[in-house]
């Protein structure tokens, strides 16, 4: 998992291009899922979402994703859970104090956005703490619904 996980992050910028397009057909099927009912996708959706960023960025599935704006690295993944970069005890080499042999998150995260158009200046948006509620809950539902939310009320 380690390894296709640092594999995503060395191939940021695909996956962004591969991202925003997924996004725009999400957004384009949302009367699809209005129709269906999102409470009745969560559960089939967060299923398939978890097992593809799973096994692509080593998810969390913490229902917040933040891919987009940490270089395709799941900053879920750092011990400590610290959502808006390192702590003070990155190692010289870039691997974590608490797991020495794990490069750490947001070191991978950072060149991970640099290699991204909009991920550059993504990763230096402030993120909100974690709303541990929305754990396991499928963020792919939420963009679809809060894009065309915000679409909407823009042709409004």
């Amino acid at each position: 998992m380690y390894a296709v996980r640092r594999w995503s992050v060395r191939h940021a910028a695909g996956l962004e291009i591969f991202y925003r397009g997924f996004e725009r057909v999400l957004v384009a099927l949302h009367p699809l899922w209005q129709r269906m009912g999102y409470g009745r996708l969560e559960k089939p959706v967060a299923t398939l979402e978890k097992a593809v960023k799973g096994f692509l960025f080593d998810c969390q599935m913490c229902g917040q994703c933040a891919l987009s704006s940490t270089g395709m690295s799941c900053s879920m993944n750092c011990p400590k859970n610290l959502r808006n970069g390192p702590c003070g005890g990155v190692r010289a080499n870039g691997h974590c104090e608490v797991q020495p042999d794990m490069r750490c998150v947001w070191v991978e995260a950072f060149e991970g956005s640099q290699r991204m158009r909009e991920g550059k200046g993504a990763i230096q948006v402030v993120q909100f703490a974690v709303d541990r509620r929305l754990q396991g809950r499928s963020s792919w539902l939420q963009v679809a619904r809060d894009k065309a939310d915000s679409v909407a009320a823009e042709v409004s």
